[in-house]
């Protein structure tokens, strides 16, 4: 049976960073997949020349990630970009997240929407648009009654092994990896606690597709100085990008975790098959 999943972003790209391949195969296994975007992310890093006219090309980009996904209805909320330490005036970090919710589950409603995802309650890796996902995302499927809540979070113990890998082999210097920003030690406190997570998706057969999302979004692989994690990870080759990212993890609102992870999004919309998996609190 078909089903609904609506994907609630702070920025266009955060999609195809953290959910791309799990949207990409519900959008192959033929179910309806909606994108939001709360803000145009018109704060994003990009090289100069790049500045004037950001929001509408940001939008654009997220236009095509979708299409690249199997996905073509997209919605953008209006809220402005925060910027990365949440003090840009009127930005989204600092909008009534009752008021926000309620865009959302308009939404939602409108839709139909039986899953959302949201982000963990800490962001991810701590940016305060990403923060607001989770509080809005959380009440607007209160409001609108929709039964399923996934937090899109990262388990963090692969990622620390690859880093260190990256770090030990000399391979994150020539990729140009920001050792500040990439390295081992500080992703131990990012994300999601790894022994909460309920779901591990296997991705593997969207690898393209998700590597065609990262690359529409064109204009966050620049910037006037540094190297952009966008532009990193695109210059993986094909057999090592789909190592990195064959899988993405979720957080189910509600649901214990069990072993295995549970590998499919809308496990909890189909009648319960017996004792064994996770089961709802």
């Amino acid at each position: 049976m078909p089903h609904t999943v609506v994907s609630f972003h702070a920025h266009p790209d955060d999609e195809a960073l953290l959910t791309a391949g799990t949207l990409a195969r519900a959008a192959a296994e033929g179910h309806r997949v909606v994108i939001v975007t709360a803000t145009a992310g018109e704060l994003g890093l990009v090289r100069g020349e790049l500045a004037d006219g950001l929001a509408e090309r940001r939008l654009q980009e997220l236009r095509e990630a979708a299409a690249a996904l199997g996905c073509r209805d997209v919605r953008h909320l209006g809220y402005l970009d925060s910027g990365m330490d949440g003090n840009a005036e009127g930005g989204f970090a600092s909008a009534d997240p009752d008021q926000a919710a309620a865009r959302l589950a308009a939404v939602l409603e409108e839709c139909a929407a039986e899953v959302l995802t949201i982000y963990d309650p800490v962001g991810g890796y701590g940016h305060p648009d990403h923060i607001q996902v989770h509080r809005v995302g959380l009440r607007a499927a209160a409001a609108a009654g929709t039964p399923v809540v996934l937090e899109a979070t990262v388990d963090r113990r692969p990622l620390v092994r690859i880093l260190r890998v990256l770090e030990r082999t000399g391979l994150a210097r020539l990729l140009g990896v920001d050792r500040a920003e990439w390295n081992s030690s500080r992703f131990r406190a990012r994300y999601a606690e790894p022994d909460r997570i309920t779901h591990r998706v296997d991705v593997r057969g969207q690898a393209p597709a998700k590597r065609a999302a990262m690359a529409a979004h064109a204009s966050q692989g620049t910037a006037d100085s540094g190297v952009r994690t966008l532009s990193v990870f695109l210059r993986l080759p094909p057999w090592l990008f789909g190592r990195v990212f064959a899988h993405e993890w979720f957080v189910e609102q509600g649901r214990l975790p069990a072993e295995p992870p549970l590998d499919d999004i809308f496990a909890s919309l189909s009648p319960p098959a017996g004792p064994s998996g996770s089961a709802r609190l």
